[in-house]
């Protein structure tokens, strides 16, 4: 006869016991209520059993004065593998009357049935063999696969409801001997198959239940893994929209910005070119008016060549009239060379803007990849400037032609002078000096209207630049379209968050413009303050008479101050008036400097 192992009968045994109590507990509580109390018979020898199997195979271990062998230490690594037995653990360290290892392995027994937690606990300690070799010999149950069949016997458990007091026992004193009477056939074990057959059906639906229970609880710790994840990732969304927001902001700055320079710039182009056309039609309507003089004056001449008297005295009549004409040209070259040094002093202005305005385009060009908005409005911008380029060449076209002509009626002129000059030769000789004279008179117009065609040239070489500056345009406006197609990949991304940013946006456009217009008032008052620097004024209680008449001050006579000069004079004394192109109104002068008067308006502003 084949000799068995005595483990593996040890092991078949404590199986068998555990069938046996397991199967006992739950139908006498299925027939006395499915609630039991720790008084209840076949609930205490089920945690005898328990004891018994988790005792089979304990390695014994060495202390101080005795061997121990407990196992408190296998069911004390279940708070390392099931993060939800730390509560288990705590409560149990926790009792006071409890003293020894075993006293808190049977407590931590009995909670884990209240729980209905017992079969999962010891499946994570089953699964971790390589942690229970340290505690368990090789043949234990724990390790063989009877551990497993006990594990899920203990599901079955899940239908009892216990409510144990695990405080007030003497859980360390107890004798823990199985009662194999409980387990005995009887005749009334025969007739009750049948309703063991329904109780096993029941159980079987119970399991049933909480086993879908158990994955429902699964599917929703895994949907709220997916809550979390979107809440993050809507957070991020969120941190990715303010940014958004504030460089759609910067961006809309910026454009009010360049708009409010832009326009400004136009204007400023359109007074000079105004201007400069009023002052050509003032000189070739002089010139007009000297050369229908000079042909009067040769009628003159050919009829009073009879009479040498009277020529003498009418062109010393005329000389009179050129010398008072020579003053006024002189004084309106003056006041010309003024404007052309204003008008060069805001050209410069203006190139430092256009090529501020660039460096600003190149940043806007780096953030046009954030907002479609901005790259409309500035498409828009392009081509608002390319219509006001076209309009600027036609002006300029138009001033080439009117200059051609021009140049057209001088040739003319200079053509009659010269036969003129021919003619009066062969008839007098008499009159050679008055008409060198003349010449000297004509050389000075012709120099002048040199000085004029180089203003023209400046003028045109402005004008290249600015053509150059609208190349520079049409090629950033290419690469403005390469980008847009790179921009339209990101549109599907901003769809969702436009319907948010909309509200947001027209609330920051009303603050934009209040910005806008509360800077360009502000540029206006830096610019007041620097035109208005070095210069100091006398207070009104100082400045109480006038420097010429030595009259009082009062509401009929006000004060005006000369810029240059520093000094004070009334309305009855500063009655010199000049005209300028630049401004409709004369302007009032100051008698002894010839510098612009300004009225005061108040002894505190300079």
């Amino acid at each position: 006869l084949a000799v068995k192992d005595p483990t593996a009968v040890e092991r078949a045994n404590l199986l068998n016991m555990a069938k046996l109590s397991i199967k006992g507990l739950i139908e006498s509580a299925l027939s006395f209520g499915r609630t039991l109390d720790s008084d209840y018979p076949p609930l205490q020898q089920f945690f005898v059993v328990m004891e018994h199997c988790l005792k089979h195979g304990l390695k014994v271990r060495k202390s101080f004065l005795s061997y121990n062998k407990t196992i408190w230490g296998p069911l004390e690594l279940v708070e390392k593998l099931y993060p939800e037995a730390e509560e288990i653990a705590a409560s149990v360290r926790d009792l006071p009357g409890l003293k020894t290892p075993l006293g808190r392995a049977r407590a931590w027994l009995r909670l884990a049935l209240m729980q209905k937690k017992m079969a999962d606990y010891l499946r994570c300690l089953i699964i971790q063999r390589d942690l229970l070799s340290e505690f368990y010999e090789y043949h234990a149950l724990m390790m063989e696969e009877e551990g497993a069949v006990i594990v899920g016997l203990l599901v079955g458990l899940n239908v009892i409801d216990a409510n144990l007091c695990v405080k007030g026992e003497d859980l360390d004193s107890q004798v823990g001997v199985i009662d194999f009477s409980v387990y005995l056939k009887s005749d009334d074990d025969i007739g009750g198959k049948e309703r063991n057959v329904q109780i096993a059906a029941i159980l079987d639906q119970k399991n049933y239940v909480e086993e879908l229970n158990r994955q429902l609880n699964s599917t929703v710790s895994s949907l709220h893994a997916r809550v979390d994840s979107l809440e993050k990732s809507n957070t991020k969304l969120i941190e990715e929209l303010a940014i958004a927001k504030n460089n759609i902001i910067k961006l809309q700055e910026e454009n009010h910005q360049l708009r409010s320079e832009n326009t400004l710039i136009l204007m400023k182009t359109q007074h000079h070119l105004e201007a400069t056309k009023v002052d050509v039609e003032a000189e070739l309507q002089t010139y007009k008016h000297s050369r229908q003089g000079l042909d009067e004056m040769y009628t003159e001449a050919r009829r009073q060549l009879r009479d040498e008297a009277q020529l003498r005295q009418d062109m010393e009549n005329e000389l009179v009239v050129q010398v008072s004409m020579k003053h006024e040209i002189e004084l309106a070259m003056k006041l010309l060379e003024k404007d052309i040094h204003e008008k060069q002093d805001t050209l410069i202005g203006l190139r430092q803007q256009l090529d501020e305005v660039k460096a600003i385009n190149v940043e806007m060009y780096q953030k046009l990849q954030v907002s479609e908005d901005a790259m409309k409005e500035k498409n828009e911008i392009i081509s608002r400037l390319e219509d006001k380029t076209n309009q600027i060449n036609a002006t300029m076209k138009q001033l080439e032609q009117r200059l051609q002509q021009a140049e057209k009626a001088q040739m003319d002129a200079e053509a009659e002078d010269e036969k003129l000059k021919q003619e009066y030769v062969n008839k007098s000789e008499s009159l050679q000096n008055e008409f060198s004279q003349k010449e000297k008179q004509l050389l000075q117009l012709e120099t002048d209207l040199k000085i004029e065609k180089e203003w023209r040239q400046t003028l045109e070489d402005d004008l290249q630049k600015e053509k150059e500056t609208v190349s520079h345009l049409r090629t950033e406006t290419q690469e403005i379209v390469n980008l847009k197609k790179e921009f339209l990949k990101l549109q599907e991304k901003n769809k969702q968050l436009k319907s948010i940013c909309e509200d947001q946006e027209a609330a920051l456009q009303e603050l934009a413009s209040k910005l806008s217009e509360s800077k360009l008032k502000i540029e206006d008052i830096k610019e007041a303050n620097k035109a208005l620097q070095g210069q100091v004024w006398l207070k009104d209680k100082e400045a109480t008479h006038c420097k010429l008449c030595e009259k009082e001050f009062s509401l009929s006579k006000r004060k005006h101050h000369c810029r240059n000069c520093g000094e004070i004079f009334c309305n009855a004394c500063s009655d010199n008036e000049l005209p300028l192109p630049s401004s409709p109104k004369p302007v009032r002068v100051c008698d002894s400097c010839h510098a612009i008067l300004i009225q005061r308006c108040s002894s505190t502003v300079p």
